[in-house]
């Protein structure tokens, strides 16, 4: 009798751990070598970043809850890091790739990042996020693809494929870094790139007439809004930073700086070759990048006028209203967007943010509520982590505005832990501005002129406002935003703008459990590099 009971309990304890190994999500692994090489993006010669000798970088393809591993070797003489944008790195921030959260990677050596698409579906990007490193390229595509039990609210497409369009300098990233170093701005950017080429050596996308292609397209590049649109092509929005949206059909689509659009397109039109248009947004001259949209039975090559982007501001603003969240689709989890009802929630605090652009010690800084941020030698969350002092203010960052000349300061927004929290994003200033927040969506309630009051908030769309990482504000208007702060860590609130984002415009969002507990955060991850004030502290085994 008691060797049937052993052998029972022994069955049971092999059929419950193979049956958690069953249930345990998919890995993938990837072995990536960051190098420097010469490319050619604009026709001449440029220091570039490759990622296995690629660029742009290879694309990172996944399913909803897969566990990412990528290995990264650091093969630059400089240090290293790599950000996943849209990607929430739930309860693990040590993951996020920006130096207010991880140590970087010194010259010759390697560090493996650890996450999980958990919960997400979309279209998302990586990009080396030190210094001018976005600069040089190091940036890739980065999709997550539903569970094949979850409906997905279209058809299958005929092909999936990434766009990476971006403005870019022909002066080297150490240029633009020096430059910036002193206290000036980088100017305008010299071209617009579709995947890494620019208008004369323009990148080939080959369809097959008769189909239907899911374009995914992000605007990787440092500081200009593009207007995205193909010859005799409609775009049908259904997928905007992990959200399911409405599906309308645009003409072309304004895509600002960090923003990520999906689209269908179908090849309906004659067979030949016709222009797919990046054109900048908002400036003078409008620089325009090509690319050819290649019918692989085409018989004519690309001709004809290109074709031209609205100029007014309002069309754009008006455009980003229509993009609305679809709320009869499922996400990542088989109930409907719209089963979660933002607008019922209450708002238990309200934090205005401004930009501006002050110059302090004579050098050309941004800031957030009148604070430029300063960069410490000690990331954050390893501050936060070892309880070292004097590394950063939390709550450094005031509620709103509050005039006056700005100031340096490594200074962190603290957040209570599940809060549900109305942001709104003013913008005093006559360009404009991209935000995006880490480890986070949020819904984009509202967007207009003038200077934001509580009155605003009767035209708030409380219904089916999508949700997304990265905003726009329009110049010298507002953009509100509705998020619930459940995700625990130090989370990096920015300007895309890139040379706004080196120069201060951004902080942290401090978000900690008052509990410590793995169910909130996770520890500090075995493999953790460490530097500044954290050097020889410990870490948890292997």
């Amino acid at each position: 009798m008691g060797f049937l009971r052993h052998s029972v309990i022994c069955v049971f304890l092999v059929i419950a751990f193979f049956g958690y190994s069953l249930a345990e999500d998919p890995y993938k692994f990837f072995t990536w070598n960051v190098t420097w090489g010469t490319i050619w993006p604009l026709g001449i010669p440029q220091q570039g970043i490759l990622i296995n000798g690629q660029f742009p970088g290879p694309r990172i393809d996944s399913v909803t809850n897969d566990n990412i591993i990528v290995n990264v070797f650091n093969s630059l003489d400089q240090p290293f890091l790599i950000s996943w944008s849209g990607i929430q790195q739930r309860r693990n921030s040590w993951q996020d790739g920006v130096f207010g959260t991880n140590c970087p990677i010194p010259p010759g050596q390697n560090f493996t990042y650890k996450f999980q698409v958990k919960d997400q579906i979309g279209s998302y990007y990586y990009f080396p996020s030190m210094y001018m490193h976005k600069a040089a390229g190091g940036f890739g595509g980065l999709s997550v693809v539903s569970r094949p039990l979850i409906p997905v609210p279209f058809p299958a497409p005929n092909g999936d494929i990434t766009l990476l369009i971006g403005d870019w300098y022909k002066a080297n990233h150490t240029i633009l870094r020096r430059t910036l170093d002193m206290g000036r701005s980088l100017g305008k950017p010299d071209a617009v790139v579709i995947n890494g080429r620019g208008p004369a050596s323009g990148a080939t996308i080959t369809v097959d007439q008769g189909k239907t292609y899911r374009l995914r397209i992000s605007n990787v590049g440092l500081s200009s809004s593009l207007n995205f649109r193909i010859q005799g092509h409609k775009l049908k929005l259904v997928e905007v930073e992990g959200s399911h949206t409405v599906q309308n059909v645009y003409d072309s689509l304004d895509i600002h700086v960090g923003q990520t659009y999906s689209v269908l397109v179908t090849t309906d039109q004659p067979s030949q070759d016709y222009y797919m248009v990046a054109s900048t947004r908002f400036t003078s001259p409008v620089l325009t990048g090509l690319a050819t949209f290649h019918y692989s039975n085409s018989q004519k090559k690309v001709s004809g006028p290109i074709p031209g982007a609205p100029t007014e501001i309002v069309w754009s603003l008006n455009q980003a209203r229509s993009v609305r969240w679809n709320l009869t689709a499922s996400a990542a989890r088989p109930n409907p967007q719209g089963s979660y009802h933002y607008g019922n929630i209450t708002i238990t605090r309200t934090i205005k943010l401004a930009n501006s652009a002050p110059f302090i010690n004579g050098k050309q800084r941004y800031a957030v509520n009148g604070v430029s941020y300063l960069p410490s030698a000690t990331p954050l969350q390893l501050a936060d982590y070892y309880n070292i002092s004097g590394v950063f203010t939390a709550g450094g960052i005031p509620d709103s505005p509050r005039g006056g000349s700005g100031y340096l300061q490594t200074a962190a927004l603290s957040v209570e832990y599940r809060a549900f929290i109305e942001v709104v994003f003013q913008n005093y200033e006559s360009t404009i501005q991209s935000w995006h927040l880490d480890g986070y969506s949020f819904f984009v309630v509202g967007m207009d002129g003038g200077d934001w009051t509580p009155a605003n908030r009767k035209g708030y769309n409380l219904f089916d406002a999508v949700s997304r990482c990265t905003t726009q504000v329009y110049p010298n208007s507002w953009t509100a935003v509705l998020l619930t702060f459940d995700n625990a860590g130090l989370w990096n609130l920015r300007s895309q703008t890139w040379e706004r984002q080196f120069l201060g415009q951004q902080t942290y969002v401090r978000v900690k459990s008052p509990v410590k507990s793995l169910r909130d955060e996770y520890d500090i991850p075995h493999n953790a590099l460490l530097c500044g004030k954290a050097v020889g502290r410990p870490r948890l085994p292997q």
